[in-house]
């Protein structure tokens, strides 16, 4: 199963959330239906655009507390000023990808941007 990890400012649209998990899905050559979850940050994990964009995509809305994004945290490959600030962690939408994943996880898809959103996307590790 594949979580898309989503980073985003209030304003954001679910169209542009949307586009952004269809260009990551894109990028790392998944398919759409191997995506099972979308998952932000705890606290915003309720706005409307977040379980919108879910809804369109056809997963579960997953909520990511504060200590399971600091679980995933020495994981996280992009180191964004702005994330590191606002949440203490280099990237919200890898740590939510892959604590939503699981402690197996392993990141597919390093964080990528829209002007409004961020995205990356885990995969659990199925191996030994």
């Amino acid at each position: 199963m594949i979580v898309a990890g989503i980073g985003f400012r209030r304003s954001v649209a679910a169209d542009e959330i949307v586009a952004l998990v269809e260009q990551a899905l894109d990028r790392a050559a998944i398919a759409a239906d191997a995506l099972g979850k979308l998952a932000t940050v705890e606290a915003l994990a309720a706005l409307p655009a977040f379980t919108e964009a879910a809804r369109r995509l056809n997963v579960v809305a997953a909520s990511v507390a504060e200590p399971a994004l600091s679980e995933a945290a020495p994981r996280v490959r992009t180191q964004s000023a702005r994330s590191i600030a606002a949440h203490g962690i280099g990237s919200v939408a890898e740590a939510a990808a892959l604590a939503a994943a699981g402690s197996r996880a392993e990141l597919i898809l390093e964080r990528i941007a829209s002007p409004s959103a961020t995205c990356a996307l885990a995969r659990l590790e199925t191996g030994p």
